[in-house]
């Protein structure tokens, strides 16, 4: 079962060894903000979620997983690291609506991502 996001970021704090009071400094909020972001009460602010990637040095692979599972927290929106440059180009947007359209699966996104990788 996949992590959510409080308990994937608790979990990256302490591997770190940061206590709750040093990582919420480090990113100006509260130790009581985090406690209530790492157990599920309350979102992280997106404009903090960058911050998180660097301060806890997170892999690329992980730090994709942040931005999906904050995004999840709120309801299913679409991840921050990616939202701008979908709604900024138009062919991004169609091409998502024409996979949505054509019910693409995850085979299928596998196919497009290869495709891109070998440009």
């Amino acid at each position: 079962m996949e992590q959510d996001f409080g308990t994937f970021l608790a979990n990256k704090r302490k591997e770190k060894g940061l206590t709750m009071r040093e990582f919420a400094s480090r990113l100006d909020i509260t130790a009581p903000y985090l406690g209530d972001i790492e157990k599920g009460r309350r979102a992280a602010p997106e404009n903090k979620l960058d911050e998180i990637a660097n301060i806890l040095d997170l892999s690329s692979q992980e730090k994709d997983f942040l931005f999906d599972a904050a995004a999840r927290t709120r309801d299913n929106h679409v991840s921050a690291d990616i939202s701008g440059y979908i709604m900024n180009t138009s062919n991004a947007r169609v091409a998502v609506r024409r996979a949505q359209q054509k019910d693409f699966s995850d085979k299928d996104w596998e196919s497009v991502i290869k495709f891109i990788e070998g440009r």
